[in-house]
C-alpha cells in the first residue's frame, strides 16, 4: 500500500556549485508513504503527513546553505561564530554563521537527485510504525519565462530566513504601458541570476573588488564575503517587498517609463511594485 501526497511543500535553499558559485534554488516536494494499512484502515493519518515532513525539512536542509564538502575548493573549519566556508573556485568566497546555517553534504556535487535521496533516507529512518518506506520527489516549478535564482539573508527576520546564505528561484514579470516585457523580463533575470542580494547598512567593508556583509540576528552573528560584481546592493532589507520596488524603480529609470513589476519569493508567493521615471 502506498499514499501520497503531491505539492505537500517546498524547500529554499542556496547550494554551492564549483561552475556556477551561490545558487538559490527553490524546490517543490511530492511524498510517497509506503507500508501496511492499521487496524483503522489507514497507512498514516493525512493529517499528519504535512506536519511531520514539514518539522523535519525546516529543522534540517530548508533555508541553509547546502556545501559539498569534497568540492575542489572548499575548506570548512570551525569559527568564533560556529561554521566557516572558504571556496576558491568558481570565486573567492568566505561564509561564517551557527552551524545550523549550513547542510554540510559529503559530496563533490550537489544535485537533485542526491538531496531527494538523502532527504528520503532521513524521513524512512523516522517513519511511523506503519510506514516502511518514505520517498521524497523534489521538482522546479516550471517557468515559462523569465525566472533568476538569488541569495539572501534577512537579519530581523525571526525565523530561519535571517541565515545569510540561504535563497530562492523565482519568476519574474514587468509590464509597460498595460503590457508585458518579455525582454525586459529576461534582461533582468539573466542579471539577478546567481547573485547575492545585500543591504546597504550590512556591508562592513568593500575594497579591492570584494564585498563584505556582516549582522548580528537572533540566532548568531552571521557574515560573507564575496566579490562584488556578485552582489546586487539595495536601500533596505531584501524581502520580496523591497525587491519588487527596487526592480520598479531601476527599470523605470533606465527606460523611463512607468513600470510595474511582479517578484516572487520562490513558489507562489511575492509583490508587486510600480515605479514612474
Amino acid at each position: 500500500m502506498a499514499l501520497f501526497v503531491n505539492q505537500l511543500t517546498h524547500i529554499d535553499v542556496t547550494l554551492w556549485c564549483a561552475e556556477r558559485g551561490l545558487v538559490g534554488c527553490s524546490w517543490q516536494v511530492d511524498a510517497l508513504l509506503e507500508g501496511a494499512l492499521g487496524e483503522d484502515g489507514m497507512l498514516f493519518d493525512f493529517g499528519e503527513v504535512k506536519p511531520w515532513i514539514k518539522r523535519t525539512l525546516d529543522g534540517g536542509l530548508d533555508h541553509t546553505l547546502l556545501v559539498p564538502a569534497r568540492a575542489p575548493g572548499i575548506h570548512i573549519s570551525e569559527c568564533d561564530e560556529g561554521v566557516c566556508i572558504r571556496t576558491t573556485t568558481p570565486y573567492v568566497m568566505e561564509v561564517r554563521g551557527p552551524a545550523e546555517a549550513f547542510s554540510l553534504l559529503p559530496w563533490e556535487t550537489i544535485t537533485l537527485e542526491q538531496v531527494e535521496s538523502h532527504l528520503s533516507g532521513e524521513l524512512t529512518d523516522q517513519r511511523p510504525a506503519n510506514v516502511d518506506r518514505v520517498t521524497l520527489t523534489l521538482s522546479e516549478e516550471a517557468i515559462d519565462g523569465a525566472a533568476y535564482g538569488y541569495t539572501h539573508g534577512l537579519k530581523r527576520h525571526q525565523g530561519n530566513c535571517q541565515r545569510i546564505a540561504h535563497g530562492h528561484r523565482s519568476r519574474l514579470a514587468i509590464w509597460q504601458s498595460g503590457q508585458r516585457q518579455p525582454a525586459l523580463e529576461a534582461r533582468w533575470a539573466a542579471w539577478l541570476d546567481n547573485r547575492y542580494l545585500l543591504e546597504q547598512a550590512d556591508i562592513q567593508d568593500q575594497k579591492d573588488e570584494t564585498l563584505t556583509c556582516c549582522y548580528q540576528a537572533a540566532q548568531g552573528k552571521f557574515s560573507i564575503r564575496l566579490p562584488s560584481s556578485r552582489c546586487a546592493v539595495l536601500p533596505g532589507p531584501t524581502t520580496v517587498e523591497n525587491i519588487a520596488i527596487w526592480l520598479a524603480r531601476s527599470v523605470a529609470r533606465d527606460t523611463g517609463q512607468t513600470t510595474r513589476v511582479q517578484a516572487f519569493e520562490g513558489i507562489n508567493k511575492g509583490a508587486f511594485a510600480e515605479s514612474a521615471p
